[in-house]
């Protein structure tokens, strides 16, 4: 059971943005921006691209309404999309809100921020979802 499966089944705890039957979102605790997030399959799947296209497709359309929120509450260009899957072995896709692109370099320092500002945005970004449900 990979990290994000036991995130998923309440194991371990998270930010979570959004939830369906087959998706979950939350916020990544070593973001590289603030409002950084993570969509993952509640399936493991370890390579992105052995997704099936119907679930594929799907993820896609979960994914772009938190993108959007995203956007409108964290100061940015634009979220960019990575899907890189090395750290863990559960295909996963990196919303990260970007300014340029060297926002999506992985090598840099990532942020640290508390509980409580992960709280807030955390807060934000769900609100801001609710309101354009």
């Amino acid at each position: 059971m990979t990290i994000f499966s036991k995130i998923i089944n309440g194991e371990i705890p998270s930010y979570k943005i959004a939830e369906n039957d087959r998706f979950y979102a939350f916020l990544d605790i070593f973001p590289m921006m603030e409002g950084h997030t993570l969509v993952i399959p509640k399936t493991e799947v370890d390579r992105f691209f052995d997704v099936d296209d119907v679930y594929l497709a799907e993820w896609l359309l979960f994914a772009r309404p938190i993108a959007r929120a995203i956007e409108a509450v964290i100061p940015c260009n634009r979220v960019g999309i990575s899907v890189m899957g090395l750290e863990v072995p559960h295909a996963h896709m990196h919303l990260v809100p970007i300014n340029s692109a060297d926002d999506l370099n992985f090598t840099r320092h990532k942020l640290k921020l508390q509980p409580d500002e992960l709280k807030a945005i955390q807060e934000k970004i769900v609100a801001e979802l609710a309101r354009n449900a």
